[in-house]
């Protein structure tokens, strides 16, 4: 019998540990370098069981594309002065962070 959760366990356990913080909320860890950008076209809870599983060909690629990475420093400034309200979870040390303000959940 396997102790470690299987890949859809492990999606229900990042999807109660997701919630929307603003952007003002997370300072600290920008500050830090340790809040990581995820494009709203990929599914938060899809990178986050990625970083969990320590997938580096698959985090190369999305970061590759410019699909996840840093915060970079305009978009840092717009979410500061709109203090962003932003979907996360943590994968410690990590802060995964989505700007979804501008699509539909379904």
């Amino acid at each position: 019998m396997s102790s470690s959760p299987s890949r859809a366990e492990l999606k229900a356990k990042l999807n109660l540990e997701t919630s929307r913080i603003h952007w003002h909320d997370l300072q600290t860890y920008f500050a830090r370098g340790q809040v990581v950008r995820v494009a709203s076209e990929l599914d938060l809870l899809e990178v986050a069981s990625e970083l969990t599983a320590d997938n580096k060909p698959r985090f190369e690629q999305w970061m590759n594309e410019g699909q996840v990475g840093e915060v970079a420093p305009d978009i840092a400034q717009a979410w500061y002065d709109r203090n962003a309200e932003l979907w996360a979870v943590v994968i410690a040390p990590w802060v995964l962070v989505q700007d979804r303000s501008g699509h539909a959940l379904h």
